[in-house]
This record gives C-alpha cells, sequence and structure tokens, in this order.
C-alpha cells in the first residue's frame, strides 16, 4: 500500500505578534513631535483595530506607522481589511480596521478549482476554515504549493502540517 502525503492550506496570522506590532505603533504614536497632544491612539480588540486620530490625514500616518510595524514582524498586510474613515466625538476621525483570518467557503471554493486545475490526481478536501490537499505524490503537493503561492489571493495563505 502507498502512503497517501498531504498538506493544509489555513490563512492566519501570530496573535502575539501582532499585539507586539500595536504596542510598538501606539508607543511610537504616542512620542512623535507630529502626534503630541492630539489625542491619537490604536485600539486593538478580539477582530478588530480601532484608529482614533485629530484629522484624516494624521490618521493616515497612522496606518503608515501601523503597517510598518507589522511588516517588520513579519505579518502580512492582507489580514487588515480597512473600513471607512468616520467622524467621531469632538471633530476627531474613527477608522475600524477588520483582522482576517480564516478562509471563506467562497474563497475555498475557488482555490479548490486552481488545485484540481493544476493536477487532477490530488484530492482537495475544504474542512471549516482550511483547505487539506492530498497526493500519493509529493511532486504534485509541491506544485501545488508553487500554484497557490502565485495566486493573488485576498487573504494570506499558509502551508502547514505537510506530511
Amino acid at each position: 500500500m502507498t502512503q497517501e502525503y498531504s498538506f493544509d492550506v489555513v490563512s492566519q496570522y501570530d496573535r502575539q505578534e501582532l499585539v507586539n506590532a500595536v504596542n510598538q505603533a501606539q508607543r511610537e504614536v504616542t512620542t512623535r513631535y507630529d502626534f503630541k497632544d492630539a489625542g491619537a491612539s490604536i485600539a486593538l480588540g478580539d477582530s478588530e483595530l480601532v484608529l482614533d486620530g485629530p484629522s484624516e490625514m494624521k490618521l493616515k500616518a497612522m496606518v503608515d506607522v501601523l503597517q510598518s510595524k507589522l511588516v517588520r514582524r513579519n505579518l502580512s498586510l492582507k489580514i487588515l481589511k480597512m473600513g471607512p474613515v468616520e467622524p467621531a466625538a469632538k471633530g476627531t476621525v474613527r477608522q475600524r480596521i477588520e483582522l482576517q483570518a480564516g478562509i471563506t467557503d467562497e474563497l475555498a471554493r475557488t482555490l479548490v478549482k486552481q488545485i484540481k486545475t493544476v493536477s487532477p490526481k490530488v484530492q482537495p478536501r475544504i474542512q471549516g476554515d482550511a483547505i487539506r490537499v492530498s497526493s500519493r505524490e509529493k511532486d504534485l503537493l509541491q506544485k501545488v504549493i508553487q500554484s497557490l503561492r502565485e495566486t493573488d489571493a485576498p487573504v494570506p495563505l499558509q502551508f502547514i502540517n505537510y506530511r
């Protein structure tokens, strides 16, 4: 009996690295000269970030600081889904940024179709917010991984549990 090889396609991020990046960005925002006494803040929730700033221009600068900290910590900017800039109290502005994790059903179906076009000998199965891809040949799995890396998915893709 031949051995079956498999791996999982997931979309996730390291929560601790995100917390560290947000803390660094908050520290930089509070100490930067152009943000002194401006009331700018970055708050991290379970599934979203909330940025409060005195003006739309300063809010944009805060987003740039946050994005630079995320990139330094090897977090993909695709985990951020920017919301609209909305007015807040006392003439300030607020922006909510949704944190994306997991593969949606629609994206999973398109990825499964793409995997099938690479090789009909592999078996992709959708399991919740992950896709398990299995085959009897390691080379086919490597081709699938290469093909998925070249796609421009709206979320970052990781390949785990390669067996």
